[in-house]
């Protein structure tokens, strides 16, 4: 199989429009790793939550006919207008900032608008716990207009992990913010930003994060993706929106790239009828197999053995790529650091023993205070040529269990020199943001040190800086989690087998404490026969 993919059919994107066959067509793919392809003719990288919030809601205020929200997690009580001075961006259209009354007052104001959400439906017990969002919910549910779902079409223990927005089959997005608490910031990760305030009053820590807008084709694709989403969950069918006139693109919002092919991977669990899909994983393996020079890569977490056996097997080359991490400095949640923070620090061992060369590094972004920056974004750019953005996670889950949906933009397959020159520009501009820099200053420093590598390490950072991950020491209970994958299963059989079997969780860990107690034997002195 070639590293470089194949180019798509430029009479237009190769778009299965048969909303109503939820089965084995609907997984078809046109190529190894890459579902659909799309033509756009507007894209643009929107970073961390605070631009992002502000121009999704510019973007729907332009809807005409139907939004399509999917998400992780939704909640009504946010605020997406925070920090916007209406005086300057729309003054003559102030609508309300609140979530949960925005949505209202769009479907209020538009007698032609359908509303439609749909929410993973594990999330959905956090609604008791959010106050006013059940009284959101309820002006929801009555609307006639509004048409709110519960996503439960997935095995027990998967996810659904989308964060994609649709307008009109015109205008989309697709990435890494989920429409919720605890996600807005700024690009400057300030240590006391006052606006950094979940619903309740509570503050939270700097929060990065990043998705892409779309316009053209390719949101026609992901509306697609959306509807047979809404159909397998138990919602009617949905036909197409007729075309519009004009997209929902918001106004202020300037794009980065024109006129350009993106393609979607996605990943699915099994389920009733529908097959697994695990196109993301073979993209990923691709991307790293391909990397000539070096990866850029931002993820949440790093936790993937097959990722992982990719990466040493380019570090156990003689002239490995130089490959570049941003992780969060831990998971969010105990259970989640139990999983992906042990599997990290094992996998970073393991790569370690071939990574002669030191070219695998993890680096951990803070504050100008020195404050743990948390990483939410989904990110690789490989060689300036190829950029991959979407919600996928370097996890186990991401790549087998939890549904997901990542864009690919192939700078080097259209030949596309000025591409190519853009995606460099978004990486320095994300290194500028994590070392405190001007995104002017990265070109020629990177020129003065040779590599990322050298620029992070050697150059002085006073304010928001970069430091290199450091593998903490795991005890006996981590160390098994990690290497029997216990809590993040690459595949749906392995996760539920011992289910089925009747041994369950409690057994799983039964077994730890056995295998625990045989090593405590075997380092015991011996007493002799």
């Amino acid at each position: 199989m070639s590293d470089n993919m194949a180019a798509p059919d430029k009479k237009g994107p190769a778009v299965d429009t048969d909303a109503t066959d939820p089965g084995s067509s609907f997984a078809k793919s046109v190529e190894p790793g890459i579902w659909q392809y799309g033509h756009a003719t507007r894209a643009s990288v929107v970073i961390d939550a605070a631009e992002y919030f502000l121009h999704l809601q510019s973007a729907m205020m332009r809807a005409k006919k139907r939004i399509f929200l999917i998400g992780w997690d939704f909640d009504t009580r946010i605020a997406l207008g925070r920090g916007r001075r209406w005086w300057q961006v729309l003054p003559s259209k102030r609508p309300p900032r609140r979530l949960g009354r925005f949505i209202v007052w769009l479907a209020n104001r538009n007698p032609d608008l359908e509303i439609y959400v749909l929410k993973w439906n594990f999330a959905a017990a956090k609604m008791f716990f959010r106050g006013r969002m059940l009284f959101d919910m309820w002006r929801w549910l009555r609307h006639e207009r509004i048409h709110f779902k519960l996503d439960a079409a997935h095995p027990f223990g998967c996810s659904h992990h989308q964060k994609i927005v649709i307008i009109d089959d015109r205008f989309a997005v697709c990435g890494g913010i989920d429409m919720t608490a605890d996600r807005w910031d700024t690009r400057d990760h300030l240590d006391d930003d006052p606006l950094r305030r979940e619903p309740g009053g509570g503050t939270y820590m700097p929060w990065h994060d990043m998705t892409m807008m779309v316009e053209g084709e390719v949101a026609k694709a992901l509306d697609t993706l959306g509807r047979m989403r809404w159909n397998i969950a138990g919602g009617s069918d949905l036909d197409p929106v007729p075309e519009q006139p004009e997209s929902a693109w918001p106004e202020e919002l300037e794009a980065d790239f024109d006129d350009i092919e993106l393609g979607i991977a996605r990943t699915r669990a099994a389920w009733d009828e529908n097959a697994e899909i695990r196109e993301i994983e073979e993209l990923f393996i691709r991307l790293i197999k391909r990397a000539k020079h070096f990866i850029y890569a931002e993820s949440q977490y790093f936790a993937s053995r097959k990722i992982g056996e990719a990466i040493a097997e380019r570090m156990a080359e003689d002239d490995p790529p130089e490959i570049v991490l941003v992780n969060p400095e831990t998971a969010d949640g105990w259970l989640e650091q139990q999983a992906m923070d042990t599997a990290r620090a094992r996998l970073l061992k393991a790569i370690g023993k071939v990574d002669a060369k030191q070219r695998f590094r993890i680096y951990i972004p803070r504050t100008a205070g020195g404050n743990p920056i948390y990483v939410h974004a989904k990110l690789m750019i490989v060689d300036d040529e190829v950029l991959k953005l979407g919600s996928a996670n370097m996890n186990n889950r991401s790549l087998g269990l939890d549904s997901e949906a990542d864009l690919l933009l192939d700078a080097k397959r259209a030949g596309n020199e000025d591409e190519i020159a853009r995606i460099r520009r978004l990486r320095h501009s994300l290194i500028a943001e994590h070392c405190g820099l001007e995104q002017e200053e990265v070109g020629p420093l990177l020129e003065q040190y040779g590599s990322m590598h050298a620029l992070i390490q050697n150059h002085p950072q006073p304010g928001r800086s970069l430091q290199i991950y450091k593998i903490p020491e795991l005890n006996g209970v981590e160390k098994t989690l990690a290497d029997e994958e216990l809590l993040d299963p690459e595949s749906a059989e392995e996760m539920f087998e011992p289910l089925s079997e009747r041994r369950g969780l409690l057994q799983r860990f039964d077994r730890i404490r056995r295998w625990r107690g045989r090593r405590r034997a075997a380092r015991a002195p011996s007493t002799g026969a």
